[in-house]
């Protein structure tokens, strides 16, 4: 059975909470994560959202939430963080250890929607690789990094890829074949554990932590992007404003 919606949750539910944007440069799309609506696109001349998918292998899709597009088939990837609960409860999610999220491609051409692995802990932000054999996926329960192949003799399995110091949220590429990935909150041991103001973890290619990004405690980055010689953009559901700080070059 669903779980009932909570006083102040039918709005969010009714209007959308977009996640994950990406676009596709080619055609200028843009694709949406939709917590609630699922996956959606706008056309290059804005206007009114299309959905797209709605539910896969007839479960609906209840917790879309991250998003990306190959820029040379035009698929797009994104994440079903649980079929269980709705981005409002995210929080039971990780304190039930909920396994039924999805990782899903699309394909514009045809309109066919895949289940590439279902049974995934929290998947959250995702990234395809600079090479395009693989995705680079967040699981954010398990404080983890995945990759799940989708060309080569791995194609359709997933391995672990990086084990992280913090809960992640969206990964996108640093431009030098790894990855930033957005810590929503720092790992501790213990409820009173300390906490070093770690909001970012830069990955190698190899899955190795390389480099870490520090800030104001109160700052729960969602979104890195690294952009014009070393800037990187930080996005939050909690600010209304996009942060922009220099990077200190990786030793």
């Amino acid at each position: 059975m669903a779980p009932k919606l909570r006083p102040g949750e039918f709005t969010e539910s009714t209007c959308g909470r977009p996640l994950g944007l990406r676009f596709h440069n080619t055609c200028g799309n843009l694709y949406i994560a939709d917590a609630y609506k699922g996956l959606m696109r706008v056309g290059p001349r804005g206007g009114e959202a299309t959905v797209l998918a709605k539910e896969a292998d007839g479960v609906p899709v209840r917790f879309t939430n991250g998003v990306d597009v190959d820029q040379v088939t035009s698929e797009v990837y994104f994440t079903d963080s649980s079929t269980r609960f709705p981005r409002s409860q995210h929080e039971r999610v990780t304190a039930t250890g909920d396994s039924t999220g999805r990782l899903m491609r699309y394909d514009p051409t045809t309109g066919y929607l895949d289940v590439l692995e279902s049974g995934m802990t929290y998947p959250n932000g995702l990234a395809l690789s600079a090479d395009r054999t693989h995705l680079v996926v967040a699981l954010t329960g398990p404080c983890k990094l995945v990759r799940h192949w989708i060309k080569g003799d791995k194609a359709g399995t997933s391995e672990p890829f990086a084990e992280l110091p913090g809960y992640p949220d969206n990964v996108r590429p640093d431009g030098k074949g790894g990855h930033w990935v957005a810590l929503h909150r720092e790992k501790t041991e213990t409820p009173y554990g300390s906490d070093s103001h770690l909001l970012a973890v830069r990955v190698s290619r190899s899955g190795k932590l390389v480099q870490e990004l520090r800030g104001p405690k109160d700052v729960r980055p969602t979104e890195v992007i690294e952009r014009d010689g070393g800037k990187l953009f930080l996005g939050s559901v909690e600010l209304n404003h996009v942060a922009v700080v220099k990077a200190t070059p990786t030793k």
